[in-house]
């Protein structure tokens, strides 16, 4: 075992594997001699396999040389899945590429077995794993079980239909003749070149439409096309766009809700060129397409799409990094902007994709805003909702002859409590977790450890009665049924989350993200305590918000009238009335790089206990202009944070790369070492609290 010359003997900290021996030195690249019969022999042709070993280790992330026996020359293609003996264990792993000889001075072992001949990597997925975990300080193995799902054996071994589908011929524009740049980006992908745009999106429910138009034009040009979307909603509704534009069979839908054997029948059948375009969640930003012709992103600030696992990729980087590899198409569209996306088009990678403001004022909702401080109506029912009197107004005008929205930030019943008297937050004896109600007759439970604290009185003041600090979705469909008697009120949340609505009268109360869209489109939305999303200490705070509302606005009809309950002087309130999201991005992004924060810097987060942290810091041979900003304690989000701190080392981003290097370089001098505890490495993480 090898890469470059290096042995077992030769990799530090390997004893650190259960069952870890040294090869003894032989002549170079060759195995052990055997005197026994029928003693193994090495492949005639290319004897040597390089193997990408499961192995997270950081001082182990590389590929190590193995012999292939001569029975197993054939099935041991690059690419396919092996079984090798690493430390005296057992493990898997890939073969990525055959060579003649090895520049290692010690003996070889062989190959055990090779799991499936199937050869799952191609080289342009090795490539592209390899340039995403040095870009996230992550391992090889790490990205490899992102990017490659599990073997299923029944699946694979499925007859492979040899007919595919003709190709679609050249589409017309179609709904993006409703951009100034539409039709040429439309001609670009059919014509197969490689535009790259940052689209920003009509109101209304056109979007699916045009990502499948855009797919259509890539595949009438020979090439093949990835979506990337946030849940299995959106799924869903692109793959039926795709069906309608496409048909059926030149096309798959990847999400986990599959199952292990459709999920990787459907993943077999992209890498087998059979399927020539694919829409999926996250996961996705590795399926092998064929000939990649056009990625799409679409709303890339929604936190959905923060990979939770190491090395923590996001797909705007990884689907960037295959266009740039692949020479493909790039499309990253959502109602709003992103500060990120922003930044591509400034530097210009990318081109700005956008109606102009006579097409936008046509498609927009009305926007009217209402202070926090704002009187409610003299209605009584209005004050039982807790709704300023323009709200309640429009609502109730709406709801005369269709559905209105009410989106609210929170979901659950009450999830924030506090004192009724001196109003000091509610918090848990056991975990010193928030307290929170389930419903009007609930006794307060705590939200990290579910201990109920029936007995809990005020440790300021004594006083045993609480109050609601925040009001779930559920309390507020409790209030809104109160006030207007004889309406429907549907919910739509986390615990059960509406996929459509019908055209009939109703009140929909959900929670940012969980918005089922209408028949025809609502006829209002009430955008509720905005203060609780604009409130939020992170960086992207107003930026989510902004994505938020005009996600919810954009489900009304043209023209509908939409009621934000925020201060109308805010930078957000106004960039929704005007429904101007790309001015707000770029003054955004010129306050980010006026006082160094994403992404106009690069920044890794390190999570961990002060003395892991100090001993990581340690070992980083850090840039030159790099800062450190803490550490300091995490902030309670559960049980497991306490005695957690985190420290931030902002670079400019000419030297991202090099501070990813660095510290993926000291997780494996800590790894070597036999560290016992891990330091969680993000690099430029989605939060910033």
């Amino acid at each position: 075992m090898t890469k470059d010359g290096g042995g077992t003997d030769l990799i530090p900290g390997l004893d650190a594997l259960p069952g870890a021996v040294a090869a003894k030195p032989n002549k170079p690249g060759t195995p052990a001699k055997s005197g026994k019969k029928g003693a193994r022999r090495p492949a005639a042709e290319l004897p040597v396999a390089r193997i990408a070993v499961d192995m997270s280790l950081p001082h182990l992330d590389r590929p190590f040389d193995y012999l292939v026996p001569a029975e197993l020359d054939d099935k041991a293609v690059p690419g396919c899945r092996v079984r090798v003996r690493f430390a005296g264990q057992l493990v898997d792993g890939f073969l990525l590429e055959r060579v003649a000889e090895s520049g290692h001075g010690g003996k070889l072992l062989f190959l055990e077995r090779v799991t499936s001949p199937e050869p799952v990597l191609t080289p342009e997925i090795v490539a592209l794993v390899r340039e995403v975990a040095d870009r996230y300080a992550g391992t090889f193995a790490d990205v490899m079980r992102l990017a490659v799902p599990p073997r299923h054996a029944r699946a694979e071994a499925e007859p492979v239909e040899e007919t595919a589908p003709a190709l679609p011929e050249a589409p017309d524009a179609g709904v993006w003749r409703e951009y100034p740049a539409g039709e040429s980006f439309v001609s670009a992908l059919a014509g197969g070149r490689a535009p790259r745009a940052v689209w920003t999106a009509l109101p209304g429910p056109d979007r699916t439409a045009a990502i499948a138009r855009a797919v259509a034009a890539t595949l009438s040009g020979g090439r093949g096309a990835l979506v990337v979307v946030a849940d299995g909603r959106d799924v869903a509704r692109v793959d039926a766009a795709l069906e309608a534009e496409l048909g059926e069979g030149l096309h798959v839908a990847l999400t986990a809700e599959l199952g292990p054997a459709e999920r990787y029948r459907r993943w077999l059948a992209v890498l087998r060129g059979k399927a020539r375009a694919v829409v999926g969640t996250r996961a996705a930003m590795f399926a092998p397409v064929a000939d990649l012709g056009l990625v799409v992103l679409w709303d890339d600030g929604d936190d959905v799409h923060a990979e939770p696992h190491a090395p923590y990729p996001h797909p705007r980087d990884v689907l960037a990094l295959r266009a740039h590899r692949s020479g493909a198409g790039a499309l990253i569209g959502g109602f709003t902007r992103t500060t990120d996306a922003t930044q591509l088009v400034e530097t210009g990678w990318a081109h700005a994709l956008a109606a102009d403001r006579n097409r936008v004022r046509a498609r927009m909702p009305r926007v009217r805003y209402v202070g926090e401080d704002a009187q409610l109506a003299r209605d009584a029912a209005a004050r039982t909702a807790r709704l300023p009197n323009v709200a309640f107004e429009a609502a109730r005008q709406a709801l005369e002859s269709g559905p209105v929205l009410v989106q609210v930030p929170r979901r659950g019943y009450v999830p924030g409590i506090a004192c009724g008297r001196c109003r000091t937050p509610a918090r848990c004896q056991t975990c010193q977790g928030p307290l929170a109600l389930a419903s009007s007759h609930a006794a307060p439970y705590c939200g990290w450890c579910g201990h109920i604290a029936g007995d809990w009185h005020c440790p300021e003041c004594g006083f045993f009665q609480v109050r609601a600090v925040v009001v779930g979705a559920k309390r507020t469909a409790e209030e809104l049924g109160r006030a207007f008697p004889g309406v429907p009120v549907r919910t739509s949340g986390r615990e059960a989350v509406l996929d459509r609505v019908g055209p009939e009268r109703a009140l929909v109360v959900a929670t940012p993200g969980a918005e089922p869209p209408a028949e025809s489109g609502y006829l209002a939305a009430l955008l509720l305590d905005g203060w609780v999303l604009l409130g939020r200490p992170d960086l992207r705070a107003g930026e989510e918000t902004l994505r938020r509302w005009m996600n919810a606005a954009s489900l009304v009809r043209p023209q509908g009238p939409v009621v934000v309950a925020a201060e109308g002087a805010l930078p957000e309130v106004q960039a929704l009335v005007r429904w101007d999201p790309v001015t707000y991005a770029e003054r955004e992004l010129a306050e980010r790089r006026e006082v160094g924060f994403p992404p106009a810097a690069r920044m890794a987060s390190l999570t961990a206990s002060p003395a892991a942290i100090r001993e990581l810091l340690s070992d980083t041979r850090l840039p030159d202009d790099a800062e450190i900003l803490g550490p300091v304690p995490v902030p309670q989000a559960g049980p497991e944070a306490q005695d957690k701190e985190r420290a931030l080392v902002r670079v400019p981003r000419a030297a991202g790369n090099a501070l990813a290097r660095a510290l993926k370089e000291a997780q494996g001098v800590r790894s070597a070492r036999k560290a016992t505890e891990t330091v969680r490495v993000q690099i430029d993480p989605l939060e910033l609290i």
